[in-house]
């Protein structure tokens, strides 16, 4: 029988577009240090370490192999996992297998990403035929476009709900210390001023390149009396990766997300995701992919989430907060960006979330990793040991 597991620490760096002032190893330290302060915990107690990153990206392998002084793992029982955009958040179900199975029973998940000493470009540009998939070759850009012309096709969405949505998000990301972009936009007609990249696609509209880290420590139960910090107990994960391209069978396809959503909350008792669920942090690429995957989610129906946004229920302190860190529209060291998605929900679980605190006593978070390839992580957890 699997064993209750908890997350008993979290700890990020500061992000930015450049972190010149550190090497790989001393930003991960920088993420380690910050989440073994917030457990109360010393590097004696953690028992092992997964660590991962996009790392296509830096285009340097096996890194894990020189982080480990950095981060305290040496000597120490480890392994490196790396899954394209949805790398964080399959750190952290890492960690959860190995507590609940009773492997290990302390683990600390640690990802990150620091991109300018790599060619991020070249990495994408290598993944794709450039004669059968050439449009591909625009990266997320060109395919995030293709999503918002076909969501705005199929659901009536006027242009400027891109440019409402990035207006909640920049407001979140305000009250989050650690983002990256914490922009001032104060109207909708400043936030439609922004320069297109491929229309309706707006600069503001899509994720920036982040560089920073994210940790979590996961305990098991029999460990938890003996933290400091408030537990946030994992209630349940899944994985859902059938290979899928963007396009499936000439159609847009997000049945990658509806199926990893309708498995978690089947299997939990879920039938209305909106009101049992407190806080939502999804890992959405584009303001449109916001829109779009809330409803892919379960969260609502098809062409309902912009008319939601139109009456601003998503903010931080409205009826369903939605990514009220600014999410990955504000920051996105990608192979961190998804445990980061599940740390900020076990924060806001734990009621640390700062100004960023949503507004009534949360009791499940709901965080999810999204990689081009149709894969997609979903992670439920919950303030209370049930």
């Amino acid at each position: 029988m699997a064993r209750r597991t908890a997350i008993v620490g979290v700890g990020q760096t500061y992000h930015k577009a450049r972190r010149p002032d550190v090497n790989i190893g001393e930003l991960c330290a920088e993420a380690a240090k910050a989440c073994l302060e917030d457990a109360d915990l010393m590097i004696r107690d953690v028992d092992a370490f997964v660590l991962g990153n996009m790392e296509l990206f830096e285009g340097r392998y096996c890194q894990d192999m020189w982080q480990a002084d950095f981060v305290g793992a040496f000597g120490k029982p480890g392994i490196r996992v790396t899954t394209g955009g949805t790398t964080g958040a399959t750190l952290a179900c890492v960690a959860f297998e190995y507590v609940a199975s009773g492997v290990y029973d302390t683990v600390m998940a640690l990802g990150f990403e620091k991109q300018s000493e790599g060619d991020t470009r070249a990495g994408l540009k290598t993944v794709s035929d450039p004669l059968w998939i050439r449009w591909l070759t625009t990266g997320a850009i060109g395919y995030f476009s293709r999503q918002a012309r076909y969501y705005m096709r199929e659901t009536g969405a006027p242009e400027h709900m891109g440019s409402l949505v990035r207006m909640r998000l920049a407001e979140h990301a305000k009250r989050n210390p650690h983002a990256h972009l914490r922009l001032e936009i104060k109207n909708i007609e400043e936030a439609m001023k922004a320069p297109y990249l491929i229309p309706p696609l707006r600069q503001t509209d899509m994720c920036p390149t982040s560089e920073g880290a994210c940790a979590i420590v996961v305990t098991c139960e029999e460990r938890v009396p003996k933290m400091a910090r408030r537990p946030v107990w994992v209630k349940d994960w899944v994985t859902v990766h059938k290979e899928a391209m963007y396009i499936r069978g000439g159609k847009h396809s997000v049945e990658d997300l509806t199926m990893a959503a309708s498995r978690l909350f089947r299997r939990n008792g879920i039938t209305k995701p909106r009101e049992q669920i407190s806080v939502a942090e999804i890992y959405a690429p584009s303001t449109w992919a916001e829109l779009e995957w809330l409803e892919a989610y379960g969260f609502c129906e098809k062409g309902q989430a912009w008319r939601l946004e139109e009456e601003g229920h998503f903010y931080w302190n409205r009826e369903f907060p939605v990514n009220p860190s600014g999410g990955v529209v504000c920051t996105n060291p990608i192979g961190a960006t998804g445990l980061i998605r599940v740390a900020e929900c076990a924060l806001q679980l734990r009621g640390d979330a700062g100004e960023h605190q949503i507004w009534r006593e949360p009791t499940l978070g709901f965080a999810t990793a999204w990689g081009g390839s149709g894969w997609t992580v979903a992670v439920l957890l919950s303030a209370q040991k049930e």
